[in-house]
């Protein structure tokens, strides 16, 4: 059966994929695949400044990619849920299936 999408829920899906197309993002979201991280943390696994960490953080979150927490004086990000672990995991997977070829 044919399934068919209204044209904003095209071009909401094309705007997501958009937000995958950046490395430094994906490295972000793959460093907080098993654990919720704070920017500082972040910075340093990825050797980055926590400006740029921040910016992209920014951008993960109004994009409902990572959602965040307050502990204190600190707020832990992490994957928003398991759908972008997925997105992850079967992007990764067709990539690596490619390679193989």
């Amino acid at each position: 059966m044919e399934e068919t999408y209204t044209e904003k829920a095209v071009g909401n899906l094309a705007e997501l994929f958009k937000i995958f197309g950046d490395a430094t993002r994906i490295k972000i979201l793959y460093a907080m695949l098993d654990a919720e991280l704070c920017v500082n943390d972040i910075a340093g696994r990825l050797q980055m400044s926590q400006s740029s960490v921040s910016h992209q953080l920014r951008i993960l979150k109004t994009s409902k990619l990572v959602k965040s927490r307050r502990e204190g004086k600190s707020i832990f990000y992490s994957l928003d849920d398991e759908h972008v672990r997925f997105i992850l995991s079967m992007g990764m997977e067709h990539i690596m299936e490619g390679e193989e070829k």
